[in-house]
């Protein structure tokens, strides 16, 4: 896979099959992934962490229309697709020929389980174990030790920029699991928490409009002074 350096990190390339492939074969042969998709929020975030980032063992891909501008402006051109954990990780469900063992990590109290039980009734995967991002976490400091005992093949990482990459990256070594994903709010979609936009804003890219909307106050500044602070990092680095 080709890779675009933005921002100080190494984006790689590709295409949903291409890269499903690629982590289908490192799961089965073992070889450990950290998969991270990189949005402007992420970028930004992650800032403090990019010498951490610059791993072998670590895969960055795009995530939204903010970084395909930035390779635009960057690089002079577009990514072949646009990577997203919402989409990307039932897309690698359905593509695995069979089902992947799960250990789902993070969001409220009760959204993993839910998350949980749509991938195993939907996309036909086994859950070795849920654990939410809460009193969960605080209260399992064994939880590696779960992660190993479970022979989890995927760990799903729902912490948030730019804790859930900090955690896994700090875990690496010490789990088994040959993939961990750091995705953000999927468990909040699975679970129906969080309102997905409809395709049709999906496919005109406007997404990112969607949920501000939705949640102004959480995310109007992550769209208008820190996407002003992505471009800087992308023209500076």
């Amino acid at each position: 896979m080709n890779k675009y350096k933005i921002a100080g990190l190494n984006v790689c390339a590709a295409n949903s099959a291409e890269l499903a492939d690629v982590l289908l074969v490192n799961i089965e042969n073992k070889t450990k992934t950290a998969l991270f998709f990189a949005n402007t929020n992420f970028i930004v975030k992650c800032q403090p962490i990019v010498h951490l980032l610059e791993n072998e063992h670590i895969v960055i891909v795009n995530d939204g229309v903010g970084m395909d501008l930035a390779n635009l402006l960057v690089n002079r051109c577009r990514f072949p697709d646009n990577l997203n954990g919402t989409d990307f990780v039932p897309f690698i469900c359905r593509k695995s020929k069979r089902p992947l063992r799960i250990f789902l990590v993070g969001a409220k109290p009760g959204i993993a389980n839910k998350a949980a039980k749509v991938l195993i009734e939907q996309y036909g995967q086994q859950i070795v174990g849920v654990c939410d991002g809460y009193g969960q976490f605080k209260s399992r400091p064994q939880l590696v030790e779960e992660i190993n005992s479970a022979d989890a093949d995927v760990v799903l990482v729902a912490f948030g920029n730019p804790m859930q990459e900090q955690w896994i990256i700090d875990n690496t070594q010490k789990i088994n699991a040959p993939l961990m994903l750091g995705i953000g709010a999927l468990f909040d979609f699975l679970a129906g928490d969080k309102q997905r936009a409809p395709v049709w804003v999906r496919r005109i890219r406007m997404e990112w409009f969607f949920r501000m909307c939705l949640e102004p106050r959480r995310l109007l500044k992550r769209y208008t002074y820190d996407l002003l602070i992505f471009f800087y990092y992308c023209i500076a680095r």
